[in-house]
Formats: C-alpha cells, structure tokens, sequence
C-alpha cells in the first residue's frame, strides 16, 4: 500500500523523515514523500487528500473528524515560538494600529497573534516573503516562523515579541503548540498502527545519527549556515517529537480550547493514536 506523507520543504521536518526517506525502516508500505509548505498542507487537510499529514494545531480544529493525531511528531516552542518583528521598537499596546504580515491564517502562528491581540489587523503572505517584506517597509510588522525567528537580527529586524514567552506566561510554561502529524482516520487501524511504528522509528534513528540526519536537512536549510541549522533542529526536534505525552497532549487541548472561548475556532474531540 502507497502512503502519501505531506510535510514541509524545512529542516526539522526532513529531519525527523531522514530515516524514512533513506529506506533505513523496513515495512511492507511504500511512501511517497510529498513537500508542501504548511498552508498548503493545511488547506489539503480539509479534503483529506493526504493520508498521513503534518499540519498546523490551529488547523487540526477544522480536520478532527478527519484525521487521528499521533503523539509523534509534534512541534512546540518550549518559552520560544513564533515571532512578532519590525524595522524599529513599536509599544505591545500599539500593535493593533499596526497591518502584520501573517504566514497563512490556518497556521498555529496565527491563532496564537489572535489569542495575544484579537483585533490584529491581518494581510497573507508566504512565510519566506515575510521579513523581506518587514526590511522594505511594505509591512509594518510580520509574524515569523521557521528560520526567521532565528536570522531576523541579522537583517536587521527588532523583536517585538516572542508568542512561544507569551504563552508559557499565560499558561503556567506550557509549550506552544505548533505542528503535528496526522493520519487520515479511514485507513484501516493496522495501517494507521505501522505509520506510527514506521516514524516513530524514523525520529528516533534521526535523533540517535544526528549528524548523518543533520547533513540530508540542511538540503532544505534554504542557505542558512549548519549551525543555524542544527540549532533550528534542536528547537523543534527534541523528546516532545519522540513522544509529546500528557504535556503536549495538555498544551494542544488548552490552544484549542483558548482559541474556541476566544471564538476563533469550532470546539472539536480530538482523536489521538497510540502506538501498539
């Protein structure tokens, strides 16, 4: 059986999928890696054309009775996240006068600017459009994610805030939660079981040969130095991917959960599959 596997063209996550892709976990399903950027992950989540998925939480509240989620994989910001940049200091207070550039407005990136500031006036744009559009001046003010929260200093660019410390105040250090994997909830429960096998067995191969798995994702660096690189990895490849337990279960229900009282996203059950 053919797997379709959508994740994003970025470091961490052709990381976690190094083992995967290098044929190093043997099973008898065949995967065809498909690389997208989130927001077209997201968006195709809504179809179900994919049967295991990586996708953004504020995404999973429009999929729930779609798709299952594993407990592997997941992406949090531990005190670090997502980044609200501009050219020069602008007061917290202030930014609600202020148009921000947002990376797709079914990203985790983006329910969080609305849980910190509601009334945050939006305009879309491609995740790596973002900061050269800041350093311009075609925008005031851009939400980063990926790299960026990393390069931002040295294109100049001041940090505003950091939605990843936001959250950990508001919530008593909770994680930000960012990404997950998902599996398409048709598939029979002994394939959606050897998914789950398959990239637990990936991530943790990744973790244990980092170096080999480091220098297949820097093909998807997008030019940035290895350190950086290594260090992106770090942030958002750790032993919350291997296994998020009752910590990241608790920061997922709780973004969801905020983001409904907030009235920004349906209340939804969320369905979670456990390894055999």
């Amino acid at each position: 059986m053919t797997i379709r596997l959508g994740h994003s063209p970025d470091a961490d996550d052709a990381f976690m999928f190094w083992a995967l892709a290098e044929g190093l976990v043997e099973t008898p399903l065949q995967f065809e890696h498909v690389l997208r950027d989130i927001q077209t992950l997201n968006e195709w989540s809504r179809e179900g054309k994919l049967e295991f998925t990586a996708m953004s939480v504020h995404n999973l509240a429009y999929v729930a009775d779609r798709y299952t989620v594993l407990n592997q994989g997941g992406s949090f910001g531990d005190r670090y996240g997502p980044m609200l940049v501009a050219r020069e200091p602008i007061p917290l207070e202030q930014l609600g006068e202020y148009t921000i550039a947002v990376p797709g407005k079914l990203t985790s990136a983006y329910l969080a600017l609305r849980l910190f500031l509601p009334n945050a006036q939006t305009v879309e744009m491609p995740f790596d459009a973002i900061m050269p559009a800041v350093r311009s001046g075609e925008v005031p003010v851009g939400l980063l994610i990926h790299e960026g929260q990393l390069t931002h200093s040295q294109e100049g660019l001041t940090l505003l805030l950091d939605l990843g410390v936001w959250w950990a105040e508001q919530t008593g250090g909770l994680p930000l939660p960012l990404g997950i994997n998902a599996v398409r909830s048709d598939l029979p429960l002994d394939i959606q079981h050897e998914i789950v096998r398959v990239f637990r067995e990936s991530i943790r191969l990744g973790l244990e040969n980092r170096e080999r798995a480091m220098q297949y994702a820097m093909q998807f660096g997008r030019g940035i130095d290895p350190a950086t690189a290594d260090r992106f990895v770090g942030m958002y490849v750790n032993k919350l991917t291997l296994n998020m337990g009752e910590r990241g279960r608790k920061a997922i229900h709780e973004f969801l959960q905020r983001g409904a009282q907030a009235g920004i996203v349906p209340t939804v059950p969320i369905r979670w599959l456990e390894a055999e």
